[in-house]
């Protein structure tokens, strides 16, 4: 059916505010005009002067064209002192070697002639009947061009970086302008609640008490309390700091002023400087109002770690002028001033003190509770399953921010799309896990069955190993499918603690030898297939000795870096000789254990192998149905057993409704067949 998409005065769409503003007059324009019709003058002058052919030969030849005749008409310019002449048309070709085609009909023959004088008298010797004329017209506008317009377009210039190389402010002379993104009070602001903000409840009660001191702040200070200056949000790289700022920015009727650290700093020196002082000074003139400066790090770096740079460094001018302006306008003022980083550690001490940033909201890493709530949050424009497991997913993905969380469903929705699913499924949010945690999976890559066998021992000796020890982490699924930079993985449901003993870590320590410990008793030999392994294990080794204290050669000894008075190794070299030999002690014993408990159990070791080198990936199920239910149970361990009941328990369901279904629908057609017709057998 054909549709009329004709647009009439009702369906139109009408425009926004935006398209309904006027043109903005623009200089620029002007200049160009200026310069485009000054150039086309120079042009038309020179055209006008070399109109036509002309060839320039010298005064004596001159003189004898005109004395056999060639010459029609002669024009001398008194101020260049020229002569110029037009061939007759019978002379062209013995003049030019070329026809009127090439030349055209006028074509001219100039010199340049020693005086008037003398051209008078030679005229009048030769007896030239033609017409001679004298003209005076000079270069004036050409001259004038040529010593003015240079001039010209250098003003021009200038003016253009006075107006427009400036940036966003305008103008060279606005180049110390602040940058700041200003969203006015009563705005529609950033779009941003903290009904958008899942978990970090105590950060977002942190700020919205910041939000309540400028909405109501008599309630606070009829007391004798004081509105404080700055809070600072600090925590690891996605986790919410920056959105909580949004947030803040959309809940506080307030003006709100917005930008990054890398804004204050620009190759001029002293704009750094200029720019605080002007972002602080909108500030006190729209107070009460809030200050964000995010990523603050770019400028506010502790002074004095280079010293080889000079004392006048831009960032430490720009850094000074920063804690004059925090300290400089009044208490009650009510600017108050939000800034996030990730990296606490190198801001500059004077920046922290109480009286500037007074307040410092941690913003950390969310925990089982917080990332149920964060999924929540980024699933709401899915279409996924509803019997998925939240909980569940929340578990799988420890150690995970809010952006990371986000990257994970928008990920299944992928997949989902990828594989022509109708919604996204539980089994799409795992495959976007392994998706980020390990890389994507790489079916393609040849391995020969040596390295394949190889792979499959190494991975089942984690699997085995952690299996048999109470501390470490619950075994999820083993894969020796290559996935990004790993040629296999084992994926562990790990349990979430606030602390962790020494036993725990040992534990953790021999699962993760497992590995390799499986490759020298069962190949003979040990690959390049561990190094990860290794890397993991001496790292927890050194933190367990050097900084933790469970050493029995060095007890409870933190050999922290002190960077405040520029220790890098705050230890003697005997002292550095014993932490290398314990953190070497400690990783020969847990090897040693690891081997130990491979060869008490090497019969279901070579099973689990062989079904994973048969299968490529096997489940936890498989291995308790060689091993046989873990001696320890964690609370890890309850909940995947927990849901593997409900797996079993919702297919069950899934294939009696299946059956049940059938069986009514072989019914229906049963009920719905007519009997066929009675014979008729009376014979007439």
């Amino acid at each position: 059916m054909a549709t009329d998409n004709r647009k009439t005065p009702q369906n139109l769409p009408q425009p926004s505010g935006d398209n309904n503003r006027k043109p903005r007059f623009s200089l620029n324009w002007v200049y160009l005009i200026v310069v485009g019709a000054l150039a086309w003058i120079l042009f038309q002058g020179q055209q006008t002067e070399s109109a036509g052919f002309d060839k320039e030969v010298a005064y004596t030849q001159f003189k004898t064209y005109v004395q056999q005749g060639y010459a029609k008409s002669i024009t001398v310019n008194k101020t260049d002192g020229i002569a110029r002449f037009v061939v007759v048309p019978e002379k062209i070709r013995d003049v030019f070697k070329q026809g009127t085609e090439q030349v055209g009909r006028t074509p001219t023959v100039s010199a340049k002639i020693p005086s008037l004088d003398k051209l008078d008298e030679f005229l009048t010797a030769s007896a030239f009947k033609g017409a001679v004329k004298y003209e005076e017209s000079s270069h004036l506008l050409s001259n004038l061009l040529y010593s003015i317009l240079p001039i010209v377009l250098l003003v021009l210039l200038w003016f253009w970086m006075l107006r427009g190389s400036g940036g966003p402010s305008g103008g060279i002379f606005n180049v110390g302008k602040s940058r700041a993104k200003l969203v006015e009070k009563g705005s529609k602001g950033t779009g941003v609640t903290f009904a958008d903000v899942a978990g970090q409840e105590g950060a977002k009660q942190e700020v919205q008490e910041i939000v309540d001191f400028l909405k109501n702040p008599n309630k606070y200070t009829e007391l004798g309390g004081k509105i404080p200056k700055g809070a600072l949000l600090v925590g690891p790289p996605g986790t919410g700091k920056t959105l909580l700022a949004k947030a803040v920015a959309g809940e506080a009727n307030v003006p709100f002023f917005s930008m990054s650290g890398s804004d204050f700093v620009e190759m001029f020196v002293g704009v750094g400087a200029s720019r605080v002082r002007d972002l602080f000074r909108q500030a006190k003139d729209k107070a009460p109002c809030i200050i964000f400066i995010d990523e603050i790090d770019a400028v506010g770096r502790a002074r004095g770690r280079n010293a080889a740079l000079g004392g006048n460094d831009e960032r430490e001018n720009t850094l000074n002028q920063l804690l004059t302006e925090m300290d400089g306008f009044g208490t009650n003022s009510g600017v108050i001033i939000l800034a996030a980083t990730n990296r606490v550690d190198i801001l500059d001490k004077a920046l922290l003190r109480a009286g500037r940033f007074d307040r410092q909201i941690h913003v950390d890493l969310p925990d089982l509770p917080e990332r149920i709530a964060i999924f929540n949050v980024h699933l709401k424009p899915l279409k996924f399953d509803p019997s998925l497991d939240i909980d569940l997913l929340a578990r799988q993905t420890p150690g995970f921010s809010g952006a990371d969380i986000a990257n994970v469903c928008n990920e299944a929705a992928l997949i989902a799309a990828r594989h022509g699913h109708p919604m996204v499924v539980k089994q799409d949010f795992l495959d976007a896990v392994d998706r980020i945690i390990g890389g994507l999976e790489k079916k393609t890559k040849v391995m020969t069955e040596g390295e394949k066998r190889t792979i499959a021992l190494h991975e089942a000796g984690h699997a085995s190993v952690s299996w048999l020890l109470e501390y470490a982490n619950p075994l999820i699924k083993v894969t020796i499918v290559p996935r990004g930079q790993a040629l296999g993985a084992a994926w562990y449901l790990p349990e979430e603690r606030s602390i962790t003993t020494k036993e725990q870590m040992l534990d953790e320590i021999c699962a993760t030898l497992g590995g390799r410990a499986a490759e020298e008793l069962f190949t003979g030999h040990i690959s390049s297939g561990a190094l990860n392994d290794l890397e993991t294990v001496t790292k927890h080794s050194y933190g367990m000795v050097a900084y933790m204290g469970m050493s029995d050669a060095l007890p409870n000894v933190c050999y922290y870096e002190n960077q405040e008075y520029g220790f890098t190794k705050p230890y003697s070299e005997k002292t550095a000789e014993q932490i290398d030999a314990e953190v070497h002690r400690l990783i020969a014993e847990q090897y040693e254990r690891a081997k130990r408990i491979l060869t008490e159990n090497s019969d279901k070791h070579a099973q689990l192998a062989d079904l994973l080198v048969e299968r490529e990936v096997i489940y936890r199920e498989d291995v308790e149905r060689i091993f046989g239910p873990r001696p320890w149970k964690s609370r890890a361990d309850e909940l995947l057993e927990l849901q593997e009941q409900e797996n079993r328990a919702r297919a069950e369901q899934m294939a009696e409704e299946h059956a049940r279904k059938k069986a009514e629908s072989a019914n229906q057609t049963d009920t719905q067949t007519p009997p066929p017709p009675p014979e008729n057998t009376e014979k007439k």
